[in-house]
Order: C-alpha cells, then sequence, then structure tokens
C-alpha cells in the first residue's frame, strides 16, 4: 500500500530510531538496542555521561557522534537533526532510562521528522509506565499516563480534582521529594480509601513496591522517599457518590453549627466524595440556603 504524500519517505533521508534504554539493570537492554547504539551515526542523548556509563555497562562500542538533546536545547537542537537525517544519518535517540517522548525528550523530533518525510521507528525497551502498572496489583485492562503534576500545590489540586472522576487506572512520575504532599492532594481529590501504588527504582537493586489506601500511603511517605518514583492510582467507582447528597448534608450539619471544613471531612470519610469537590459543593449550597428568602 502505497503512503500518503505527506507521509511519503524523503529521496536519500535516514531513518530516526527511538530506543528504549534500560530504567535499572543493563541485562534489560535488547540486542536491537545494542546493535542501533552501535551502528549509529549520530546518538542524541539526554545526558551524554549516562549515556556513555550505560554503553560502558553494556559493553557497547559505538563510532556515533553523541550530541546532547534535552529539555534545554530540545527546541534549538531539533532542526540541526533533521538536517542530519534528511543528509541520510541514522539518528538514534537516547533518554535516561526507558522511552524517547514519554514525559522525555523526542516528542518536537519525531514530529518534525515526520514532517520532513523522515522516516521514523523504534528499538522498544523497558517502560516505568507498564511495570509500575503490571506491580501495582490495580486493574490494567484499561489506565491512562498523567506524567508529572504541576509542582505548584494550587495547580496541582486542580489537576486532580478533574481526575477525581476518571474510570481508569491512572499512573504518574514524581520527584521523591514531592511524593509525599503529592499523595496527601490525592488524599484531598480522590479520598483517603482510593487504593494506589508506590512504585521506586524498579529494575533496580532496592526496588520497592509500596500498596494500600492513598492515606496509608501518604503516611508510609512522609519519611524520606528516595529514588524514581512512579505513583499508580485506581481509578473512580463505576458507582459515583452522590456529590448533590453529600453536599446537602454538609449544609444541613453547618446549619446546626458545624463549621465547614470539618463537616465536609467528616462527610467526605463517610460517603466517599472526594473532599475538594464537596467542599465547592457544600460552599455554595451553604451561600444559598442564607440567601434564599
Amino acid at each position: 500500500m502505497h503512503q500518503p504524500p505527506e507521509q511519503a519517505a524523503a529521496d536519500g533521508a535516514g531513518v530516526l530510531v527511538l530506543a528504549g534504554t534500560p530504567i535499572g539493570h543493563a541485562e534489560d537492554a535488547s540486542p536491537r538496542l545494542r546493535a542501533e547504539l552501535a551502528g549509529a551515526d549520530v546518538i542524541a542523548a539526554e545526558d551524554t555521561r549516562r549515556l556513555r556509563a550505560l554503553l560502558q555497562r553494556m559493553g557497547v562500542t559505538t563510532s556515533a557522534r553523541v550530541v546532547s538533546y534535552f529539555e534545554g536545547n530540545e527546541a534549538a537542537r531539533t532542526e540541526e537533526l533533521v538536517a542530519t537525517l534528511l543528509d541520510g544519518a541514522r539518528v538514534v535517540v537516547a533518554t535516561d532510562a526507558g522511552m524517547p517522548s514519554v514525559s522525555d525528550p523526542g516528542y518536537r523530533l519525531v514530529a518534525a521528522a515526520v514532517a520532513a518525510g523522515v522516516t521514523v521507528t523504534s528499538a522498544p525497551g523497558p517502560s516505568a509506565v507498564l511495570t509500575a502498572l503490571a506491580l501495582s496489583a490495580l486493574p490494567v485492562d484499561r489506565f491512562c499516563f498523567e506524567g508529572f503534576l504541576s509542582r505548584k500545590a494550587g495547580e496541582r489540586s486542580r489537576q486532580l480534582a478533574r481526575l477525581a472522576g476518571e474510570p481508569r487506572t491512572m499512573v504518574f512520575f514524581e520527584a521523591p521529594h514531592r511524593t509525599a504532599e503529592t499523595l496527601a492532594a490525592m488524599v484531598e481529590a480522590f479520598g483517603p480509601q482510593r487504593a494506589g501504588a508506590v512504585c521506586r527504582e524498579l529494575t533496580k537493586t532496592y526496588e520497592q513496591v509500596v500498596r494500600g489506601p492513598l492515606s496509608e500511603l501518604a503516611a508510609w511517605a512522609a519519611e524520606e522517599v528516595r529514588g524514581e518514583v512512579t505513583l499508580v492510582v485506581s481509578g473512580a467507582a463505576e458507582q459515583v457518590a452522590d456529590l448533590e447528597g453529600a453536599a446537602a448534608e454538609v449544609a444541613t450539619l453547618v446549619a446546626a453549627g458545624a463549621r465547614l471544613k470539618p463537616a465536609v471531612a467528616e462527610v467526605a470519610e463517610r460517603s466517599g466524595v472526594p473532599r475538594n469537590a464537596l467542599y465547592a459543593a457544600a460552599l455554595e449550597l451553604t451561600r444559598q440556603r442564607k440567601t434564599a428568602p
């Protein structure tokens, strides 16, 4: 079958290879990955020092020209790499761990290469997303990858509030020093009993998977968390909690003299309604009742 004109390979162009590198053990490197790194004309590496260390651990030698390709120079270097591809080079993109373009550099280059008519392929390899999902003991038939949440508390809370009703299992990346506060924010957004798993140092010597309700995971993470972290959180139950009824219950408690926040916490714990959504709904209902004639 002929490719559409916009997808046809440019005459004489090289090939862009997205190389999935090990997320832990160098032994997980595939023969295909070894061959691609050894035979590349150019290797665009997220961190050139880490790439050379990986090559040494793998016992691979290469005559490729190695250039840095990371968030800081990704936009500027993409044009250069596309020109190299159009000259016929085989360019391999390798990030520090896992598949390029998945929360790592690579997307811009793939889009630009496709637009230029360059063939793009992959040497697939380990994935922290799929590994964590499989080890989480949470449903795997449907899932979504949300990457890194915002570092700003307010925006992170808004992101999580939008995901409160998501029925699919969710996978997140997080920095170890922000894991505790992110889990605490998830307790607020999803409720304390939502199931989750903290997966750290996957496939490495100190691999650890901690499973349980979000409230327990948040308490566990209050102590220092080290290493690369992937969070997996169960989706919302199909039977969505009655937000309107829960808000009415809170408003009744407030009318009887209770303070709003403690009332929201109590009803959220009992009903399973996410605390942030319940607070907003109860606040609005309380205001309406106060202004009603």
